[in-house]
């Protein structure tokens, strides 16, 4: 497509009007009311206008008309969150700014992710693209008294589409620019009276959309593909069983990043620059890198699930999910340069994790009703951190010469994790209107660990300075039997007034913990020794005030909450400039408060308006060990730390806003045209932990449009759609990362991408 004719798309589209972003699924129907959305985010289904808890909520009409793929796109739609990705990974979901700890294999993430309620252990098994979804729920604040896994930031509860008793299917394929093309599709119906199936698939391929330099090729891209099956048993109203199992695949050049500062000057001189000329490396930055070898990743993961629901003669309701995950990971990076200084760097990781859970819910509408249940979690974790340095690697390390030229490390590291936990949760109803909630859970875990480094093979034999930088770079290790054993527990007071029908005003205490880690790098440990390996447990106290509205007869809804955070232990990865590794830390104490609000709109039959937005200022309290920027690192007579107390959080942009607006019409010939468009606004964040002033997100904004028509063939509806994703081409980076000699890289966000999608529904 020409440039001229993407801006006369953009201009056509532009007219729409860019208001709110959707909180919950549109219906297809042009009645003048919001359809009600029904969540279950008290382990039981409620109306989500009814449940005193801070969330927002996207249906599978949402997603499919924002065209909200991947976990990475959330953040366009969501408030206070945000979602740090590199690739598979190094990803995380963070919410109210707490969270932002990718890469770290032996952490569990502060915010919960869970498919078909079943945890994830790692975020990147949600790295996938997600589709035949349900509904997405995003519970803000600790949800550990009623989720199987402690969480102190949140949770995002994805739920897919459940086999049917009624045959249909959907079968939709797109187009793009960049090469981008994706087939889904999903089949459901009987396979007798009480026994109903359900398979999904997707494949999907992009060509990327960063230049690489050196060879010309297009990097950023792949192929992702995967499928789900699953079997529902209902032999009567009172008993359902639902086995779900699950594959997916990526092979991809995801990972690859750009240079977005090369750093401080200092004397006049930039390190980073000065030993880019001295190895004969060309710096190229924006869309365009220049790598001499290889960026690829692929990624092998796939799951099973069991849930059973029983209804007992009193109307108790027990639920048993009994789940088995693994994930694969290999990586292939380049060091970010056209020469050999290295020719191989990364980390891979295997993982596996079982887990248990067992409910018992109470009758609804009783005095007194509750939830109680017990968790077991077991995760088996293993990594591999390999190092192939070229024959340039001391110019460009500063080491001296022999010391890691042509030097080849490979350390493993493998954690074990046991967790155990009794929770339960019940709601007193003091009156008609006003109803007190307390939660509890206890949780045990053990972590048993172990990690250790091979001695160092190839590069010429040395003595002297060689041998002493050698050795600390990349000697042999063996940290022995290491070993974490915690308590935790968590525990909610939740007092909800429902002032009349319309209005819900709630206010709540809760405190949620996660046990601590253990660092799967050496990093520094031949030096601090094996204890610095393990870091502690994350504490989070939080208190909340809010007020959900349903109002003109249900045509508006407006919600809005204030909270107050503090997390002590908060955990996060620094980065090591003397070591050139990242490790695990607890950086001190974190404040995050603010202010959110979600709204829904619809004015007329056929328009949908939403908005949601929120102000979050997220600092440490304090952090007086904290990693120094690059431009105080790398001056003589440098501080081994830094004090970063009262510094914004990395990741956290203090002002989200995110919009949308779906109007659709039906024409006396029974088409339906309908037209879409959601904005999406961020402020600056900081972009790595460090908080260096050559590492600063910028703000920026998003505008994604599209068109379409529907209409009825057969038993069935076709729709094709026309899209314009970021319709601006705005440049902008998503995350950014430390890399050597005091500069900065970073993964950029998709350009302006033309596509068109067709569909059918019978």
């Amino acid at each position: 497509m020409t440039l001229s004719a993407r801006h006369l798309c953009v201009s056509a589209l532009s007219l729409l009007p860019l208001l709110p972003a959707v909180a919950e699924e549109r219906p297809a129907s042009t009645e003048p009311t919001l359809q009600t959305v029904t969540v279950e985010a008290r382990r039981r289904s409620e109306d989500a206008q009814q449940v005193p808890t801070a969330m927002s909520v996207l249906g599978a009409q949402a997603l499919e008309e924002q065209r909200l793929y991947r976990l990475q796109d959330l953040q366009q739609a969501l408030p206070s969150v945000n979602v740090a990705f590199m690739h598979a990974r190094q990803s995380s979901l963070s919410i109210r700014g707490l969270g932002n700890n990718p890469a770290s294999d032996g952490l569990e993430g502060s915010a919960g992710i869970y498919l078909d309620n079943v945890y994830l252990g790692r975020p990147g098994m949600a790295v996938f693209d997600l589709l035949d979804v349900e509904q997405l729920e995003l519970l803000r604040g600790p949800q550990g008294t009623l989720f199987g896994k402690n969480t102190t930031a949140g949770v995002l509860n994805i739920t897919t589409r459940k086999p049917t008793f009624t045959p249909q299917g959907t079968i939709a394929t797109s187009i793009g620019e960049d090469g981008y093309t994706q087939t889904q599709g999903s089949f459901s119906g009987p396979l007798n009276d009480t026994l109903a199936g359900r398979i999904s698939a997707y494949h999907t391929e992009e060509n990327g959309y960063v230049k690489n330099d050196f060879n010309g090729h297009d990097l950023g891209g792949g192929k992702r593909q995967g499928f789900r099956s699953q079997l529902l048993y209902k032999p009567s109203e009172d008993f359902n069983l639902r086995w779900i199992a699950d594959y997916n695949e990526e092979n991809s050049s995801a990972g690859t990043r750009s240079l977005f500062s090369t750093g401080p000057t200092i004397n006049g001189v930039n390190r980073y620059e000065q030993r880019a000329a001295a190895v004969g490396a060309t710096l190229v930055d924006g869309r365009h890198v220049n790598l001499n070898a290889d960026q690829r990743v692929t990624v092998f993961q796939g799951g099973t699930s069991l849930e059973a629901n029983w209804m007992l003669p009193n109307d108790f309701t027990v639920t048993s999910i009994s789940a088995y995950r693994w994930w694969d990971f290999t990586p292939r990076n380049d060091d970010e340069l056209n020469v050999e200084v290295m020719h191989n760097v990364g980390q891979s990781a295997r993982d596996k994790q079982y887990s248990q859970e067992l409910r018992l819910a109470s009758p609804a509408g009783e005095h007194f009703d509750y939830v109680l249940g017990a968790y077991y979690f077991r995760q088996e974790m293993q990594n591999k951190v390999f190092t192939y340095y070229g024959p340039l690697a001391d110019t460009w390390n500063g080491t001296p010469q022999g010391a890691l030229n042509n030097v080849s490390t490979v350390g493993n590291g493998s954690v074990d994790t046991d967790s155990f936990a009794l929770f339960a949760q019940g709601t007193w109803h003091l009156s008609p209107v006003v109803d007190f909630s307390l939660g509890l859970r206890g949780t045990y875990e053990r972590k048993l660990a172990d990690v250790t480094r091979d001695a160092p093979t190839g590069g010429a034999a040395v003595t002297g300075a060689a041998a002493t930088v050698r050795n600390a770079r990349v000697g042999a290790y063996d940290s022995g039997d290491l070993s974490l054993y915690s308590f935790s527990p968590s525990a909610l007071a939740s007092l909800a007034w429902h002032v009349n029908d319309q209005v819900l005003a709630y206010g709540s205490l809760s405190h949620g913990e996660k046990s601590g880690g253990v660092n799967l790098s050496v990093a520094s440990a031949p030096v601090a020794g094996a204890d610095s390996l393990l870091i502690g447990s994350e504490r989070a106290n939080d208190a909340e005030l809010g007020v959900k509205t349903t109002l003109l007869d249900r045509r508006l809804l407006l919600n809005a909450n204030l909270f107050w955070t503090e997390i002590h232990g908060y955990q996060t990865n620094a980065y090591d400039d003397a070591n050139l590794t990242s490790y695990l830390t607890n950086a001190g104490t974190v404040r995050s408060r603010g202010l959110e609000l979600d709204s829904s709109w619809r004015p007329l039959p056929g328009l949908t308006l939403s908005a949601n937005g929120s102000w979050n200022d997220v600092r440490y309290l304090s952090y007086d060990d904290a990693p120094c920027p690059a431009e105080v690192a790398l001056r003589p007579g440098a501080p081994a730390s830094c004090d970063l107390s009262g510094h914004a959080v990395v990741g956290a942009s203090k002002w989200i806003f995110n919009s949308s607006a779906s109007y659709q019409w039906r024409l006396d010939n029974g088409l339906q045209p309908y037209v879409n468009g959601n904005y999406a606004w961020r402020s600056h964040a900081v972009g790595t932990i460090d908080d260096s002033e050559y590492a600063q997100l910028p703000s920026y904004a998003l505008v994604n449009l599209a068109t379409g028509l529907r209409g009825d063939l057969r038993d069935g509806q076709w729709d094709v759609s026309l899209w314009l994703k970021n319709a601006f081409d705005k440049t902008y980076y998503t995350t950014l990362w430390n890399s050597p000699n005091g500069a900065y890289t970073g993964v950029l966000g998709t350009p302006r991408t033309l596509g068109v999608t067709a569909r059918y529904d019978f």
